[in-house]
């Protein structure tokens, strides 16, 4: 439970309010993750908050954080720089488990900051793509400046089915104009034999869900990651308890099949 200490390698922004953290231990490091797990970060004298890893869970090197300033602590860390310190706890929580869909279709469903947890997950699709039918990543942002790994998405196209909308065009955007759940009809994958990986806003999770499913998905075959206030990260302090899960433990990647029913409830 006591954090490591971990040093700032490198700050990338990847929007005006959204920044990526390279970290690598000062001294213990942390035990490998799996794609979709999540780190407790601290920062020191401020507070400490739940992070899904970003980065290929593959790969040597900093482990990737990608932080959205959007209260204290997140603000504190998105504004460390290269050689400041940081606490790192984990990592905690259930996976995507996208070994299991080998052999299968995947759609990848991502809603702005909701593509942070999923790249670990396409990264590792396509370190080993040919395991896997076809592969769809569709990608929604509010707008076009707060479209995350923008560069990386287009070098997916080769090797995969990306398609990315945003809600509110600005003058100098040429791509699609909507929201990313009216995507899903256009995917080429076969409902019967798919799964889908959703995250992003829980509003637009349940009409993900609810086109995936509409269009023949088993809700066993959707897995959601659901972000709500993880404080102690081992499921004893109750801050994200939805019914009878924690999310902190139990999660934060379910089957849609689990939490059917528990995600219309609004978080207080």
């Amino acid at each position: 439970m006591t954090p490591l200490p971990y040093r700032v390698e490198a700050r990338r922004w990847e929007t005006p309010d959204t920044a990526t953290l390279a970290l690598s231990p000062i001294d213990a490091a942390a035990p490998p993750f799996r794609p979709g797990q999540f780190h407790m970060l601290y920062a020191f004298g401020i507070g400490e908050v739940p992070i899904s890893v970003s980065g290929d869970a593959d790969e040597a090197g900093p482990v990737l954080h990608t932080i959205r300033s959007v209260g204290a602590v997140t603000r504190a860390l998105c504004a460390l720089e290269e050689g400041d310190t940081v606490g790192l706890r984990g990592p905690f929580g259930a996976g995507w488990d996208e070994d299991e869909a080998e052999g299968l279709d995947v759609v990848v469903v991502a809603g702005g900051l909701g593509l942070a947890p999923l790249r670990p997950a396409v990264l590792r699709l396509l370190r080993n793509r040919d395991r896997y039918n076809d592969v769809s990543v569709l990608v929604g942002a509010r707008e076009p400046e707060g479209l995350l790994f923008a560069e990386e998405l287009a070098s997916w196209h080769d090797r995969l089915h990306v398609d990315v909308t945003v809600d509110h065009a600005s003058p100098t955007w040429r791509g699609k104009v909507g929201v990313v759940t009216e995507l899903i009809d256009g995917a080429p994958f076969d409902p019967s034999r798919a799964v889908a990986l959703v995250c992003g806003p829980e509003i637009m999770m349940r009409f993900a869900v609810r086109a995936l499913t509409e269009r023949g998905v088993p809700p066993g075959s959707v897995r959601i990651s659901m972000e709500r206030n993880m404080k102690c990260a081992i499921g004893h302090c109750g801050h994200c308890q939805l019914g009878p899960e924690f999310v902190c433990k139990d999660g934060p990647v379910f089957t849609y099949e689990r939490l059917a029913g528990w995600m219309e409830v609004a978080e207080a």
